[in-house]
């Protein structure tokens, strides 16, 4: 449900409760801390991206199958062992995937980051959108070749591992 949510709709709906609970106990800071502090935009990047992560992560249990855990169990593997011995080493991928992913969708998130993001701090599509937005089309144009040269990469490396997966 965060995926198909608009960053602007997650704002909101983040800063309606902080705003309530810093009217009610003002001496708490929380609309300072949720809105010029990185703690404001990173619950609303975990909000808004958790299920790009999760699916891929799931898609990668989905694959492990269960006679591996009870045979790890029947060798007396504990759940944390189970997770670093057997878990890991074949989620390796999905993981590595999923912040691939998550780390292209953060890239080009704006409204959140608009809204959100502590002051003085700007990224790649901010800048090109301010610039846009002030018509220096010109200057607008190497931030927004930058940030599309930044969210290839870890396409072309997840394309690259996919590829040598089959």
């Amino acid at each position: 449900m965060g995926y198909a949510v608009p960053g602007a709709v997650i704002v909101v709906g983040l800063l309606l409760p902080v705003g309530w609970l810093q009217a009610r106990v003002p001496q708490w800071g929380v609309g300072a801390l949720v809105t010029t502090t990185a703690v404001g935009i990173v619950w609303a990047y975990l909000v808004r991206f958790c299920a790009v992560a999760l699916q891929s992560v799931q898609s990668g249990y989905a694959r492990i199958p269960v006679s591996l855990d009870d045979s790890a169990r029947m060798l007396g593997a504990g759940s944390g062992r189970l997770m670093a011995r057997v878990h890991w080493p074949l989620l390796r991928r999905s993981t590595a995937a999923a912040a691939l992913l998550v780390f292209v969708d953060v890239m080009k998130e704006l409204p959140a980051t608009m809204v959100l993001r502590p002051f003085n701090s700007d990224t790649l599509a901010v800048v090109a959108y301010q610039l846009a937005r002030d018509e220096r089309l010109g200057e607008a144009a190497l931030p927004s070749l930058a940030l599309v040269a930044v969210g290839l990469v870890p396409v072309i490396l997840l394309s690259r591992t996919l590829r040598a997966r089959h």
